[in-house]
């Protein structure tokens, strides 16, 4: 009788004890969630000066093999430049479609629309061409995503933001696939004429976190083109 006792309270420890790494594992888990969910391990972005994107080298993808340096495409009437960070993404390719909806105000304007790629795989750079009405570079240094390159990782999955932004493209009928580097964030940016600067920088903070495209616009009407500051 005394041994069966024993043997029962050795059980119930037992079972206590797997209960409690349970739940621990549990806490531990929803606690890496909840943290996951905050900016607090997110990737601070450091802010490309004029000087550090101008002398880029960029490499067209159309018929037309050229190099040519950065600055070159906003030197006369400054430029809008998307920085893609994956072209297959079917959140990139929403922001894509969306800023290439600005195009008829940026004609008027002037200004043109571009994009560039870490890389180019098959057709994915023909493929994301559907989406955006701007030529495309290729930037091997993927210096448009620096200075300081960060990453999301897995991280992004477990994130709240990250699903409804997956939700919400869905939703409006996007598709895409998983060819290609796709942990690099990407941005957008607004480069003025010549000289001027870059007048807005919008820097992913996770996956399909998308530019406002009020501030493209707001960001545009600024630009001074160069040939007013040749007639002062």
């Amino acid at each position: 009788m005394g041994s069966e006792m024993s043997s029962l309270t050795d059980l119930g420890l037992f079972t206590m004890g797997m209960w409690s790494i349970g739940l621990g594992a549990i806490g531990v888990a929803m606690t890496g969630i909840l943290l996951a969910n905050t900016d607090l391990f997110l990737s601070k972005p450091e802010a490309a000066s004029l000087e550090f994107l101008e002398t880029t080298e960029l490499k067209s993808l159309g018929e037309e093999q050229r190099t040519l340096k950065a600055g070159e495409l906003w030197k006369k009437n400054g430029a809008v430049i998307m920085a893609v960070r994956r072209p297959g993404c079917f959140l990139c390719r929403e922001e894509a479609s969306e800023l290439s909806s600005l195009k008829p105000q940026l004609d008027q304007l002037g200004i043109p629309l571009y994009a560039v790629v870490k890389e180019k795989i098959g057709t994915e750079v023909e493929d994301f061409q559907h989406y955006f009405k701007g030529e495309i570079f290729l930037d091997e240094k993927k210096k448009f995503y620096g200075p300081h390159k960060r990453k999301m990782l897995l991280m992004g999955l477990i994130r709240l933001g990250v699903w409804q932004n997956f939700l919400r493209a869905w939703k409006n009928g996007y598709s895409g696939n998983l060819e290609g580097e796709g942990f690099i964030l990407g941005g957008v940016y607004v480069i003025g004429a010549g000289k001027q600067g870059v007048l807005l920088e919008h820097r992913e903070r996770e996956f399909g976190d998308k530019v406002s495209l009020q501030s493209v616009l707001e960001a545009a009407e600024k630009i001074k083109p160069q040939a007013a500051h040749a007639e002062k």
